[in-house]
């Protein structure tokens, strides 16, 4: 395989332009789709892992409401299945690699179900397609967990208490008072993952989807070069991750300026 970097690599690498553009488009379609279904799951496990659901609490006290000096009792008295749950989740997928994830999800899960055979947008095959979404979803869901949790955590205790005061239900409270402020605050952070999954799904041309490794894999498989077709994917990933950062970056500077009045 010639290592070499020529002009003649680069007009052999752009005879397979469409299939590029079309891993460019499942490549926007896996990182947009992640974003969503690893918010949803973000945003239901930091709940989780703050709830307060300890169903042997009575273990800890006694009938007059003193602590017990059982330090096992109190132990038991403080378990939280809820956020044990997921505490678990969050702790085994950012503790694993994202290609062993995708491999169990592909060849484990949906390995025992039959899906569908068909494509849409008429090169994007869904039995593949779906597997890699999914289990990137699953990846970005526990490190988003962690980033919308540590945002809500950093809102005053004050305005859940004043919004109590005020009538509004735990869920109005999140979701009018503290979600958008957490949100703002986590704002940066939010971003960087947005931009590290672009860059992870990558991963997924292994369990066959057709990104834009996918079709550097086809051309060095047609050529047998290497060089130029990863120089070009990795522009490719460049000018998909450089301007997303700096569209963040530009919103955050927009949403700060009320702090600073």
């Amino acid at each position: 395989m010639n290592n070499l970097i020529t002009a003649e690599g680069f007009e052999k690498t752009f005879n397979f332009i469409k299939l590029i553009q079309q891993g460019l488009v499942v490549t926007v379609l896996l990182a947009l789709l992640t974003v969503i279904i690893g918010f949803i799951l973000g945003i239901l496990l930091a709940i989780m892992r703050m709830t307060d659901i300890r169903p042997l609490r009575f273990l800890g006290q006694t009938k007059s409401g003193k602590l017990r000096k059982n330090r096992f009792l109190v132990f038991l008295s403080k378990f939280n299945p809820i956020s044990m749950i997921a505490t678990i989740y969050v702790e085994v997928i950012r503790s694993t690699p994202v290609i062993v994830q995708i491999m169990l999800i592909y060849h484990g899960v949906f390995g025992l179900i039959d899906l569908p055979s068909f494509t849409f947008f008429g090169f994007i095959s869904f039995e593949r397609f779906l597997p890699g979404v999914v289990a990137l979803g699953i990846n970005s869901g526990a490190y988003l967990c962690e980033i919308l949790r540590s945002g809500i955590q950093s809102i005053d205790q004050g305005q859940t208490e004043a919004s109590r005061s005020l009538g509004m239900s735990k869920v109005q409270t999140m979701r009018h008072i503290i979600l958008p402020q957490a949100i703002k605050n986590i704002l940066p952070a939010i971003a960087n993952e947005f931009v590290v999954i672009i860059k992870e799904s990558s991963i997924c041309y292994t369990i066959g989807v057709r990104d834009i490794m996918s079709a550097v894999e086809s051309v060095r498989g047609a050529y047998f070069i290497i060089m130029e077709p990863l120089l070009v994917a990795a522009a490719l990933y460049f000018c998909l991750c450089f301007p997303t950062s700096k569209i963040i970056a530009y919103f955050e500077r927009r949403m700060s300026r009320g702090d600073k009045r």
